[in-house]
């Protein structure tokens, strides 16, 4: 079954490419053509308006995970902070001495 070739019938015509410059056309042909590239271009863009949107929401949902994770190891650097109050303790504890 999967292997079966669908049979074509030459007596069917088979659509070709044509260069509208180059061929005469009717202007109900014209318009037949313009009709079919019109409903092409809209659902093409369908499509590429929901990749975009997908798109966008990845790249925003990765720039928010990093902003948020920033904040996140900022809030818990306290190193600097810890590292103060050592200083702070071994300066009041310290010799005083005139130099001090």
């Amino acid at each position: 079954m999967a292997d079966q070739k669908p049979t074509v019938d030459p007596e069917v015509p088979f659509a070709k490419r044509i260069d509208p410059n180059k061929e005469d056309l009717t202007r109900d042909e014209f318009y037949f053509i313009r009709q079919v590239e019109l409903a092409q271009w809209k659902k093409k863009s369908q499509q590429l308006r929901g990749r975009n949107i997908a798109t966008g929401l990845a790249i925003g949902a990765i720039v928010m995970g990093i902003y948020g994770y920033t904040f996140y190891s900022v809030k818990q650097e306290k190193i600097m902070d810890e590292l103060d109050e050592e200083a702070k303790v071994a300066r009041m504890r310290g010799a005083k001495t005139g130099a001090n």
